[in-house]
């Protein structure tokens, strides 16, 4: 008798070990979509903070300034970091993703 209890205990665990993996496997992409997201989000909170100090060093002290150049290398960083997290990053004048690393470190002294 306890051969049989062993027996279905074990049939019975192997089956909550099965029913677990699944629930796990399945909530896997909803977890990646919630993460694509928030990096997304924070990507491109990140980038307009960087730009608008940019915009504000160059209206403040000047585009050759070295405010202004501190923030355009600001700005390079958010863009990298972008990048590096999930190969896109935020153009806050287009108000678009881009998916090539094509950004220009001087786009703000042609306005």
């Amino acid at each position: 008798m306890d051969r049989v209890r062993f027996g279905r205990m074990k049939s019975w665990m192997l089956s909550m070990g099965i029913v677990a993996s699944l629930a796990a496997v399945s909530a896997a992409p909803r977890a990646f979509a919630q993460s694509r997201k928030e990096i997304d989000e924070r990507c491109q909170r990140r980038i307009a903070h960087a730009d608008h100090e940019l915009h504000e060093a160059i209206e403040h002290h000047g585009r050759h300034s070295r405010q202004a150049d501190h923030e355009r290398h600001e700005l390079r960083e958010a863009r990298e970091q972008c990048w590096r997290e999930n190969h896109r990053w935020w153009d806050e004048h287009e108000h678009r993703w881009h998916e090539e690393r094509d950004w220009d470190d001087r786009d703000h002294d042609r306005d």
